[in-house]
């Protein structure tokens, strides 16, 4: 990163993470609902971000994942016993029948949740009409074909969250990466009530300046990046717009090591170099992200690329494992109820204590999305994804 870019970036987001860095001001036990986005991509070659690696290693990958993550987290559950899951965001661009189905019963089994991945206008900006024909045709073979993503009641859209690839939310990176500013509108006109993307690296143009919150966007949704303005959601306040923004911590923590780093940028994301650790979980605390009026609930959204294989340690190997040992055995003595949910439970529980609901939060995990699994309804005939794509 250029030293202009870390000044601009550290402008934008400092005052904010300052501000809101301090611990919670709730009473007695916290509820801490932690989720995963996981960037899900089996085609990632991680020494070349333009290339794919061959179909045969994506479904090695794929079983692979299958087989060893349910063994690295069953034995630590939470306060209500559910295992730690992933939410696998799996890029709508490199859609594939077979390893999607892989994937999504591996869901079906228990151990996460797939939605809706996007990267596009990579060479050169996208079109509004081609981002809503991508989004709407992925998210009618995840629905239809392999019975992912949710249903609201009273409703047959289909519905998912979302996380923007390469972070360029509604082309809020300077005009790459996507080049669709109205893309949040077919976002909503699509069917996603909830994005992940935020946050994002240090120095990426596409960060706002409103952190750690949970918001409706403030600005008119057909314009380019109106999440950088945001109504915060509170209990009693029902929101109006949709998809709603669920950010996950960024903050300025203190380096382990003093003497070489003083200051680091925290931002939720999962790296071989900075795996999940019970020092990194007191800074996403620290964060604060809840809904207004309701401090004892905690909203830690983390991010990774799962398939990444040099990150393979910190997000299912023994740095992984040793986490949730610490995270689960120390948990009562901390004051933490522990709530492990997909992005689908976040945004619900969310909802719920928008509409003043009290209590324990995991009783809202279907508040208002429900897994398209669960329901019953018709069959549908779906024609294959095209396999060409703009990006």
């Amino acid at each position: 990163m250029n030293s202009r870019k870390k000044f601009l970036y550290a402008a934008k987001v400092l005052p904010g993470a300052m501000l809101r860095a301090r611990p919670s001001s709730a009473a007695g036990a916290v509820h801490l609902i932690i989720a995963l986005a996981d960037h899900f991509e089996p085609a990632i070659d991680p020494g070349d971000g333009q290339r794919r690696v061959s179909r045969t290693e994506q479904e090695r990958r794929l079983e692979c994942w299958k087989e060893e993550y349910p063994k690295a987290v069953d034995r630590w559950r939470d306060s209500e016993g559910r295992p730690f899951v992933h939410t696998y965001f799996y890029p709508a661009e490199q859609y594939d029948v077979g390893l999607v189905e892989i994937l999504a019963d591996h869901c079906h089994s228990g151990w996460g949740e797939t939605e809706v991945h996007l990267h596009h206008g990579i060479t050169e900006p996208d079109t509004p009409e081609n981002t809503r024909r991508l989004l709407s045709e992925f998210r009618d073979q995840l629905t239809y074909r392999h019975r992912c993503l949710a249903l609201e009641e009273g409703s047959d859209l289909p519905r998912y969250c979302f996380v923007h690839g390469n972070f360029a939310l509604a082309n809020s990176a300077a005009g790459q990466y996507c080049g669709v500013d109205s893309e949040m509108k077919i976002l909503a006109e699509t069917g996603c009530y909830a994005d992940f993307t935020l946050p994002t690296a240090p120095g990426d143009p596409a960060q706002t300046a409103k952190i750690n919150s949970l918001y409706e966007c403030a600005l008119p949704i057909e314009e380019r990046a109106p999440q950088r303005r945001g109504i915060d959601l509170r209990a009693g306040r029902p929101p109006r717009t949709l998809p709603l923004i669920i950010q996950g911590p960024l903050l300025v923590a203190f380096g382990r090591n003093l003497a070489k780093r003083l200051l680091v940028i925290e931002n939720g994301a999962i790296t071989a170099p900075n795996p999940m650790t019970l020092d990194r979980l007191s800074h996403w605390k620290r964060a604060r992200i809840h809904v207004g009026g309701r401090p004892d609930w905690l909203f830690i959204k983390l991010h990774c690329h799962g398939m990444d294989p040099t990150q393979k340690d910190v997000v299912i190997g023994a740095a992984f494992r040793r986490f949730l040992e610490e995270l689960v055995g120390g948990a009562e003595s901390r004051k933490e109820m522990l709530h492990f949910v997909t992005a689908r439970e976040m945004a619900n529980i969310a909802l719920a204590a928008c509409d003043g609901r009290e209590g324990n939060p995991g009783d809202y995990r279907d508040y208002r999305f429900r897994r398209v699994k669960d329901l019953a309804m018709p069959g549908r005939r779906i024609e294959p994804v095209s396999a060409s794509a703009k990006g």
